[in-house]
């Protein structure tokens, strides 16, 4: 076992503000994509040259990386969505998640988490995957750091917000996102040969082992490994689990 994990482990290459108030200023400067209509697939949009494509849904989606957080310089101005951006408030700004979706954001340096809404677009801002308004960032303790590693997991699809004197009607429509067919990605190779290559060796550990053929939008094609398959996501957590312990940190979830 210890000989195939090294085997793995060398043939694998590629994985596809301040303390306290006075407010202090965000770290680093960002850009608000202009206004566009409240819709699950919003339309395409382009900011400093890179062209943005917007998720249809957000059926099982699930991503790693680094979040910020903007405040005042926006404070009262419009969201992509068309509503006034609150710093105070509890919102977010993703790339590519459909606007009005509900996610779970988790500081994954103290394990503190909230849910939010997605309203706005960004950031723009290289290896940043979600911005956090003022409010949402201060409960997440990630004001002073200003960038903190976390983990983003679609909930449900937000269906209206009460009125003040409104208490009875559901913010949420629920949606089962948890519960479905995923799978773990553990490469992205533009060669084929190595993705095929450590596809054989994975198949010596788990069952299910596939190369999925992805082409982006410029026309690169990519081979994905993916190895398992669960029918919930805390299944496929487990396996992301066991083989980030194999030497595959980078590994994550995946919809099928």
């Amino acid at each position: 076992m210890k000989r195939l994990l090294c085997l793995l482990a060398s043939t694998f290459c590629f994985l596809g503000g301040c303390a306290s108030d006075p407010l202090p200023k965000k770290p680093s400067a960002d850009v608000r994509a202009a206004p566009e209509k409240w819709v699950p697939g919003a339309r395409p949009y382009e900011i400093n040259g890179i062209r943005y494509f917007p998720l249809p849904d957000a059926d099982g989606f699930v991503e790693y990386g680094k979040a910020s957080w903007y405040g005042e310089e926006f404070h009262g101005r419009p969201t992509a969505s068309g509503r006034i951006y609150d710093m105070h408030g509890k919102s977010a700004a993703h790339k590519t998640l459909p606007l009005g979706t509900v996610v779970k954001v988790v500081n994954l340096a103290n394990q503190k988490s909230i849910v939010v809404p997605v309203d706005d677009r960004g950031p723009f801002i290289k290896g940043r995957i979600i911005d956090l308004s003022y409010g949402a960032a201060k409960e997440l303790d990630m004001i002073g750091p200003g960038v903190v590693p976390v983990k983003v997991e679609a909930l449900a699809k937000e269906a209206r917000r009460p009125e003040p004197q409104d208490t009875v009607r559901p913010l949420l429509e629920r949606e089962d996102l948890r519960r479905g067919e995923f799978t773990v990605q553990v490469g992205a190779f533009e060669n084929r040969a190595n993705a095929t290559a450590l596809a054989d060796r994975f198949s010596e550990v788990f069952d299910f082992v596939q190369v999925a053929v992805y082409r982006d939008e410029t026309g690169r094609v990519f081979y994905r490994v993916h190895v398992s398959k669960s029918g919930t996501l805390d299944e496929a957590e487990t396996v992301e689990k066991r083989l980030g312990e194999m030497g595959f940190p980078n590994a994550f979830v995946v919809r099928m």
